[in-house]
């Protein structure tokens, strides 16, 4: 099963910040329980966003995890939740 989280910005200056430092490397530093996934980043330039999918993450499905978010719902929250050095210029 494929999770997938999309990560957006409304200006182009935002998006070449976000397309620049938002890599799957950083993507599973930000969330380590992804690192022993395969996970793929998909470029969008045109909706200033960028898509992860995780293969695996869900295991089984909602019926076969004891994981504290067995649909992923909040997996982007989780995400939004961590902390990046954003330029001040973006604030």
């Amino acid at each position: 099963i494929r999770d997938s989280v999309g990560v957006w910005v409304r200006s182009e200056e935002a998006w070449r910040w976000l397309a620049h430092t938002l890599t799957v490397e950083r993507f599973q530093r930000l969330l380590p329980e992804t690192a022993g996934f395969e996970v793929r980043r998909h470029v969008l330039p045109r909706l200033y966003a960028l898509n992860f999918t995780v293969d695996g993450l869900l295991g089984e499905g909602v019926a076969a995890q004891a994981r504290f978010d067995p649909q992923a719902k909040a997996v982007g929250e989780w995400l939004r939740s961590r902390h990046l050095d954003i330029p001040e210029v973006l604030l």
